[in-house]
């Protein structure tokens, strides 16, 4: 976004507060090692982003001092980070979520499964690794509690936050929109992430591998009133500023709320940029000063997907095997233009042989870049997207080549015919 912003001629600074990650983004974006520094130079007409969650109280305080900011509040972090919480505002607003149980330490949890049998979700409370996370599938509950045992094993620390979800079934998707304190900003958006490592939803869940997003300009569309459409009474109460995303478990006549995501979604926002004809800087500064904004966007469906090294998704003590300083090679058939729909993130461009621009991987982890694709179907969105990949080449690079697959099989048909979309 940070990139997008300055291509559309606005003053840019960016601050990285993860030190493993302050690395990225060098010689694209300039940087500062102090946000609050920088408040005299932003002053109270230019606009504040925050991309996480945890900084709701410091964004509520700056709005207090009348600056233009989005991304979230205290409230809103509140909702995502504390499960229980946010089912408890999702039954209020009339939207019944899945069964749920918090746990303060592994045996506790364990010892409910043994008594619980059936197939239990395990999550866990916070803004965590996405790799926690574990679909039962044993009716017994024999697999969730091998799951845990392992985990107690080998970290106790990260084990003392337990979230146990009944399993459901159905088609998972997400309901999202833009809110600037007053009212829906934009389209309703409607996603399906796929969250797991490798093709066909197997190995372990990932942060994200990709999404299959489309937007929905009728607001009286069912999708939207049943779910999202709930939250506008809550949101208007805390003023909530930004992107609100709730996924869900959809059947044929039941609609299971998973979680929330109160802020930028990635690689939503990513995907957004290729979907949106408006400038995202008057977007976001509309939304941030509570004011109306007329979104214009592409009709059709839009797909991401991550590309990505070893050791993603995990992180790896072996620093000397950390694609960190690794080259992007680019063929010849690549053009600038090309470059608007790939979406830079653990990278940094150094300039290399005659002073031209060098791509090359600036941290460990191996999340590198996302590749979006527009088109008005899904077949010639993924053509686009997919396409563009073999134009690049990333040592020992990997992606999933199904994104968006499975609707055209099966889900697009499902939910049209339950009368969803």
């Amino acid at each position: 976004m940070c990139y997008r912003l300055k291509r559309e001629g606005h003053s840019v600074r960016l601050y990285i507060e993860d030190k493993d990650q302050k690395q990225n983004l060098e010689g694209i974006i300039e940087k500062t090692d102090n946000w609050e520094k920088e408040l005299d130079w932003v002053g109270k007409k230019g606009l504040i982003i925050f991309d996480s969650i945890g900084y709701g109280k410091i964004q509520d305080e700056l709005r207090e001092k009348g600056y233009s900011v989005v991304g979230g509040n205290k409230k809103s972090d509140q909702i995502e980070h504390d499960r229980q919480y946010g089912q408890k505002i999702l039954s209020i607003c009339g939207i019944k979520p899945v069964s749920s149980i918090n746990f303060g330490n592994v045996k506790e949890a364990i010892k409910f499964l043994k008594k619980n049998k059936g197939r239990w979700v395990v999550k866990q409370n916070g803004h965590v690794h996405k790799g926690f996370n574990y679909i039962g599938q044993m009716e017994d509950a024999s697999d969730a509690i091998e799951v845990l045992k392992n985990y107690s094993r080998n970290d106790k620390k990260e084990c003392y936050n337990i979230d146990l979800q009944r399993r459901v079934y159905g088609v998972e998707i997400g309901v999202a929109r833009y809110f600037n304190g007053n009212d829906w900003v934009g389209p309703v958006e409607i996603n399906m992430e796929h969250k797991n490592l490798c093709n066909e939803d197997l190995g372990p869940k990932t942060d994200e591998m990709g999404t299959l997003m489309w937007y929905d300009g009728n607001e009286k569309n069912k999708l939207f009133q049943e779910t999202l459409a709930r939250l506008k009474p809550y949101l208007q109460s805390i003023n909530f500023k930004g992107d609100f995303d709730i996924d869900f478990i959809i059947n044929e006549d039941k609609i299971y709320p998973l979680e929330v995501t109160a802020r930028f979604g990635w690689p939503a926002v990513q995907l957004q940029s290729e979907i949106h004809n408006s400038p995202w800087g008057e977007f976001l500064k509309a939304m941030a000063d509570g004011k109306p904004y007329d979104l214009k966007y592409k009709k059709g469906f839009g797909i991401v997907f991550l590309a990505a090294t070893p050791p993603f998704p995990y992180s790896s003590k072996l620093r000397k095997y950390s694609p960190e300083g690794q080259k992007i090679f680019f063929k010849s058939n690549f053009t600038e233009k090309d470059l608007e729909h790939i979406h830079l993130e653990e990278v940094s461009v150094k300039k290399g042989k005659n002073k031209k621009k060098e791509y090359f991987i600036s941290s460990k982890s191996g999340y590198v870049f996302t590749i979006t694709g527009m088109g008005k179907t899904v077949e010639e969105a993924r053509g686009k997207a997919y396409g563009l990949i073999s134009k690049i080449v990333v040592p020992k690079m990997f992606y999933r080549t199904d994104i968006g697959l499975k609707f055209i099989r099966e889900d697009q048909k499902k939910l049209k015919k339950w009368g969803w979309i």
